[in-house]
């Protein structure tokens, strides 16, 4: 249950008997009331904003108002008070019962608990990575990847189809420079002395086994060829090996696509064509000279017509060039048609995950996506910031493998896939990160992922010890959940149920302001909240988990430890990490 929607109804009915009852009129508009936790804990478990909302529509003083909302709401079983406040707030305290049972609600549905109908089935494609594919992904790559997954995660939680994509960027330059590489890397592999690799060349050393499986595949036909010959085919190789590089790399840190769309198939198949064409009918490409770019006029710039995109027309700052100069489509051209192509297989929502460098991007993007749905289409873009990779505070900037950048792989073999994920999310994507390789296995409260991790098995040590002192007891969730929770009284206690309380509400909001960051800040709190009553217990023998003389209370603290359990895994499944059962 997500408690606030829940009481948002309630304050609905409430409203509806009081128009009933003729005290203000039927049918105002309420789509603007909240339910909401209050900024303060002192002030209760849920705020409204009801009467302020609606007190001018029903003629009526919000003071006025929120008194007779107030009265209606006292009459509720599960409200325990009531208070107006300030302009007109609308502060509930609830029963401790009530939230005892929501307790009930999170050994019942275990892992399960927080899933959420609010997406309603509606089919989104979250588009993540997307590397070029010439050569191994780097750790900013990596943080694209975990907010893109943990963000699909969050989203299927929340109840919408979602669809996990990859776009590979095999048309442009970049990849016939990579063509160029593996046949130098092939003629380095037949015997020949190659020096140093020439500047504009990728000169990473995975290059060497693309290079010898093209020698052994192909013999020396291919040595002394001109390029026009050989271009092609060494282009596809390269580009299908790499892109089994990239898979490697993504399952390594626990990431999976569900479909990989290729932008070279797109183009030749004539998707450019056809999403031009599209936007040509409709009057939204013409030929025209741009102004000149603000601030210092560059040297090579010439005015000169172009084909362009009316982007201004759908909000962008400048209309958008479709041509280069030798006549080729630009990348915005193709990518146009790629987004077209993801509408058309009914994806009317979309989410790329894009690197900050990107950011001059977006407008034009999410003109283009309005553009060719007529309206229909929507595109959220999240540009993720660059990660610093440090060692014990300096920065680490060379990699054994790709020679001029860490690898994605050696981060995770040096610190493991859980430990990466969950760094990746303790930052919002949109604010620069620092990953240090030895903090991130500290043992301390300052590491998050241990602490979190601390709590899941913290939970699991407490069950196994009363396993072993009541041998007679079922201590399963389902068992646990018909335990006396009335004996849950310590105000910490209730604060702890509260807290997990919160997490299908919070499901719900981060799905759908799509913020996956959110899950591991969530994460942290509780966990800072058990491990907080786990030290009252220590200080107080008669707060502990396990009472050795009171075999009802201890069942019902049993409870609240499963429940915290039960929370964390959830959580942290969402954001693709393994609960472990104790720390090593």
């Amino acid at each position: 249950m997500n408690v606030f929607k829940y009481f948002r109804g309630e304050i609905a009915k409430a409203l509806d008997e009081l128009a009933a009852a003729g005290e203000m009129p039927a049918g105002l508009d309420a789509d603007k009331m909240t339910a909401e936790p209050p900024r303060e804990a002192a002030h209760g478990d849920v705020t409204t904003n009801a009467a302020m909302v609606l007190a001018k529509a029903a003629g009526q003083k919000p003071r006025d108002l929120a008194d007779r909302i107030a009265a209606r709401l006292r009459r509720h079983p599960e409200v325990a008070g009531v208070e107006v406040a300030g302009p007109g707030f609308i502060n509930l305290r609830l029963s401790d019962d009530f939230w005892r049972e929501r307790l009930r609600e999170v050994l019942i549905a275990g892992a399960a608990y927080g899933d959420s109908d609010v997406g309603a089935g509606r089919r989104v494609n979250v588009e993540y990575v997307s590397a070029n594919p010439t050569g191994p992904m780097h750790v900013g790559h990596g943080r694209g990847a975990v907010v893109g997954d943990a963000l699909a995660s969050l989203l299927a939680k929340a109840g919408f189809a979602v669809s996990r994509e990859y776009y590979v960027n095999d048309a442009g330059a970049q990849v016939d420079i990579l063509a160029r590489s593996a046949h130098l890397r092939y003629r380095e592999a037949l015997g020949e002395d190659i020096g140093e690799i020439p500047e504009g060349l990728y000169p990473g050393d995975y290059l060497k086994a693309v290079g010898a499986a093209l020698a052994a595949r192909e013999g020396a036909r291919w040595r002394n060829a001109p390029e026009r010959e050989w271009l092609a085919p060494f282009r596809s190789f390269a580009v299908a090996s790499m892109m089994d590089l990239i898979r490697d790399d993504l399952r390594a840190l626990g990431v999976t696509h569900d479909t990989f769309v290729s932008e070279r198939a797109l183009v030749e198949a004539g998707g450019v064509d056809e999403a031009l064409r599209f936007l040509q009918e409709r009057g939204l490409i013409y030929e025209g000279v741009l102004e000149p770019p603000k601030g210092k006029l560059p040297d090579d710039w010439e005015p000169r017509p172009q084909t362009l995109f009316r982007a201004t027309d759908f909000g962008d700052d400048v209309d958008r060039p479709l041509r280069k100069s030798d006549g080729s489509w630009t990348y915005f051209a193709s990518d146009i048609a790629y987004h077209l192509d993801k509408y058309r297989r009914g994806f009317g929502s979309m989410i790329d995950v894009w690197g900050a460098d990107h950011g001059g991007y977006v407008k034009r993007m999410q003109a283009a996506v309005k553009a060719v749905t007529a309206g229909e289409g929507e595109l959220d873009v999240k540009l993720c910031q660059m990660v610093n990779l440090l060692k014990n505070g300096e920065p680490v900037r060379m990699s054994k493998r790709a020679g001029t950048f860490v690898t994605l792989r050696e981060v995770v073999e040096e610190v493991g896939k859980d430990v990466v994920r969950f760094i990746m999310l303790t930052r919002k994507n949109d604010a620069h990160l620092d990953f240090d390789l030895a903090k991130v296995l500290e043992q301390s409260r300052d590491n998050p992922v241990f602490y979190v991790q601390y709590a899941h098995a913290r939970a699991r040590s407490v069950l196994r010890h009363a396993a072993d002192m009541m041998p007679a007891a079922d201590l399963s969730p389902s068992a646990l959940a018909a335990a006396g929770l009335a004996r849950l009284s310590d105000p910490a206690e209730l604060a702890l149920i509260k807290m997990m309380a919160g997490w299908p509400r919070l499901v719900e909001g981060a799905a759908e302001a799509h913020e996956p960051h959110r899950v591991a800040y969530y994460l942290y709190d509780l966990a800072s909240a058990f491990h907080a009553l786990w030290n009252k217990g220590k200080d107080d023998a008669q707060l502990r988990f396990l009472v050795g003389d009171d075999v009802e209370l201890s069942l019902a603290r049993l409870a609240l430890v499963q429940g915290v359990a039960s929370v964390v895994a959830s959580g942290l499944t969402v954001i693709g990490v393994q609960p472990v059962e104790e720390m090593r």
